[in-house]
């Protein structure tokens, strides 16, 4: 593993990044809750982004990987500043967001803030506002009870050590929700989502087409994929879905394939892939 640079924020965290060097819009990855940059989605992209000429970058949020900070004093807002940072202080022209898990809830807000420069936007297993809609909703009054009185609660995780829940997560997480207003999307988008996914189920992702607008928005749904969506048909299902809204260019062509119309007036679209490989 090749050491990272480090870029320091306005806000004095450490983050550690690999850039790729090319052409075409940037394409930024932005990982998920207590993830790094060294997962296989991440990594697959880097690796396809140096064969194809392409601009790539990857990078820790602080208390994620190699970067500066403690995950537990981390939220949405520092996550998302932490993007920010890195997008304004290392980039430059056009940019394709592709988020997995909570970096698809900070894809978007990062494609409503800036509406000018996201050029396209793919999300894997998007979990836009689940500080309140899964870990709130799901706490029972014995949690919300330890939330308030001792500032966390420990949930467990099937990826390793218990989830650190903090009540400046939950809380912070009420001023970044973006299910609640309006949510145009100018560029091409592609909703990424497994029907095993556990985690996050397919009724998020349909609330999110459902929720979005925009010219040229598709949902996929993978058959077999679960949350971590990293065997071969799901990384191939990524780069393509990449490429596809590279090729869009803002052009917001007409829907192609076999795709079932949900909703009217945007050109919303629901596709099933096949069996995940």
């Amino acid at each position: 593993m090749r050491a990272p640079d480090y870029l320091e924020t306005p806000q004095g965290r450490r983050l550690a990044y690999h850039q790729t060097p090319g052409q075409g819009p940037l394409v930024v990855f932005l990982g998920g809750f207590r993830s790094d940059m060294e997962g296989v989605k991440a990594t697959q992209l880097e690796h396809w982004a140096g064969a194809k000429g392409r601009r790539f970058l990857r990078f820790d949020y602080s208390g994620h990987g190699l970067s500066s900070g403690d995950f537990a004093a981390g939220c949405i807002s520092d996550w998302t500043a932490d993007a920010r940072a890195v997008i304004d202080r290392l980039t430059t022209g056009p940019l394709v967001l592709v988020g997995s898990s909570m970096g698809g809830w900070i894809a978007l807000l990062l494609a409503r803030a800036l509406p000018e420069r996201v050029a396209g936007l793919v999300t894997i297993a998007a979990a836009p506002d689940f500080t309140e809609d899964s870990i709130w909703v799901g706490f029972d009054e014995r949690q919300r009870a330890d939330l308030t009185e001792t500032g966390r609660v420990l949930l467990p995780s099937a990826y390793g050590e218990p989830y650190v829940i903090t009540r400046k997560l939950i809380e912070d997480g009420r001023s970044n929700l973006v299910l609640r207003d309006p949510l145009p999307l100018a560029c091409p988008v592609r909703f990424l989502q497994g029907t095993a996914d556990i985690d996050v189920n397919i009724s998020v992702a349909i609330s999110l087409l459902e929720h979005v607008s925009g010219p040229d928005i598709r949902l996929t749904l993978l058959r077999g994929g679960d949350h971590r969506f990293s065997d071969p048909g799901c990384l191939g299902l990524i780069v393509s879905s990449v490429e596809d809204v590279i090729a869009a260019g803002g052009a917001q062509s007409d829907p192609r394939g076999d795709h079932q119309q949900i909703g009217d007036g945007d050109k919303a679209q629901f596709t099933r892939a096949g069996e995940a490989e």
